[in-house]
């Protein structure tokens, strides 16, 4: 029997999920996107070569991957397409493995004219949305009055449904923030001219999913952002609009969780997020500074820098109890090289006491204190390593006191952006829980 993986962010976004995806598929028939929308940013990096994704799914680059759009994703037609044609220009073959959820909820330029006239009118006290839309996509799915990806296929009710929620929305744009209008003539045609393009790839994609599983093929699920910006779970209201925990993937593609066989979870080595919102570990002198340059944080899709800070384990055991790991990957640790010292948010101090989660609250949580733990660091380069055992003894040490911390263990070390700067201890696809005895013993 095939198994069925799913690949999510343990931290606020940006930990490198895409590349780990890519590297699985070579073992998988399929790959599945389900939440989020082109506010993701997935790089790929493949003989030196990269690729930026931002809708669709991260097995694209191999020619026999069958890449879906599953019902939780938003999906903006215009951005789709762009996409496309950025991968056809490179030979990478998109007709006919792109499969697109009649489910999806459609953003459309109302979406965006709403996200941004909103974050401009919170002035400084704004969320730090990527201003595409997706917020107000989802109030529409949520709303049930959304235009979904099927809608597109139907003129006559795509037609009626886009005058109705055309007005809405003008009226809020027009008498509240005092914007210009959508004009619905342009965007309908605009719609209309796409359609023979995009009718191919509409799909039942729980069908598919199911097809696959019972073929006994392997099968990877990925996911945008990151579990603290999960819309009930994250550091509300800094956060995105879906879910992104590993409970998101069933729902978002129509798949049973009972099918599910493995969750990964994708940690830097150190701590970064984009936008507003607490961050205990936050580095601002030197060392933040070192990381954000050296490991090159600026935003795949927006380029807005991302804050720094150390690892914070109190993240990443609530990150744990929310998805249920399986295994971790620790990705970015050649980001570490050449510091003095490495430290590691062991919990926090909050109103006299110790805690070891964060508050659910971004008030409470912003006013946690970070205790940590310091441990030597390493001058030797972590780059480009794929072995274990040739990493630097400090190197090793700290990820097995990562290990330790958190109760999950690291199955997936990434020494650099290229797919082959990978360590792979347990593979996921080869993972059984007879062999969970063997592998804590080959570490130690």
């Amino acid at each position: 029997m095939g198994k069925s993986i799913v690949v999510l962010g343990s931290q606020w976004g940006d930990e490198g999920k895409g590349k780990i995806v890519d590297m699985l598929m070579q073992q998988a028939a399929a790959v599945v996107r389900f939440q989020g929308g082109h506010n993701a940013g997935h790089t790929l990096v493949i003989d030196g070569q990269k690729t930026i994704l931002r809708l669709i799914p991260s097995g694209i680059l191999h020619p026999h991957a069958q890449c879906l759009i599953g019902n939780g994703v938003v999906l903006s037609p215009t951005a789709l397409l762009e996409e496309i044609e950025e991968l056809e220009k490179r030979n990478v073959s998109v007709a006919g493995r792109l499969h697109i959820s009649e489910a999806c909820v459609l953003i459309l330029p109302y979406h965006v004219a709403l996200d941004r006239a909103r974050e401009s009118a919170k002035g400084a006290g704004k969320i730090g949305t990527t201003g595409r839309g997706i917020g107000p996509a989802y109030e529409d799915k949520v709303a049930r009055r959304a235009i979904r990806f099927g809608d597109l296929f139907d003129e006559k009710r795509l037609r009626a449904k886009l005058k109705e929620v055309l007005e809405y929305h003008n009226f809020i744009l027009q008498s509240y923030h005092h914007e210009a209008a959508v004009e619905y003539g342009p965007l309908l045609e605009n719609l209309l001219e796409r359609v023979p393009r995009l009718k191919p790839m509409c799909a039942d994609v729980s069908a598919l999913l199911e097809h696959y599983r019972e073929a006994g093929q392997n099968i990877m699920f990925e996911g945008a952002q990151g579990t603290m910006l999960d819309i009930d779970h994250g550091t509300y209201p800094y956060v995105t609009s879906s879910n992104t925990v590993a409970g998101a993937a069933c729902i978002g593609s129509g798949y049973g969780p009972r099918h599910l066989n493995y969750i990964l979870g994708i940690t830097k080595a150190y701590i970064t997020r984009v936008g507003s919102g607490p961050l205990p570990t936050e580095l601002e002198g030197d060392i933040g500074t070192y990381l954000s340059t050296k490991g090159n944080e600026f935003g795949s899709v927006t380029g807005r820098p991302r804050r720094c800070g150390w690892l914070d384990m109190a993240i990443l055991r609530r990150s744990n109890q929310l998805n249920s790991f399986t295994g971790l990957c620790i990705t970015k640790l050649d980001v570490l090289d050449g510091l003095e010292t490495v430290k590691i948010c062991t919990g926090y101090r909050l109103h006299g006491k110790e805690c070891l989660y964060p508050p659910v609250e971004s008030e409470v949580f912003a006013e946690c204190e970070p205790i940590y733990e310091e441990l030597p660091g390493w001058k030797e380069s972590t780059a480009h390593i794929r072995d274990f055992s040739k990493l630097p003894l400090n190197a090793q040490k700290y990820l097995l006191h990562i290990e330790e911390l958190a109760g999950v263990p690291i199955d997936i070390i990434s020494t650099g952006p290229d797919r082959k700067d990978t360590i792979i201890l347990r593979h996921p696809f080869e993972h059984s829980e007879d062999k969970d005895a063997f592998f804590a013993e080959e570490r130690t």
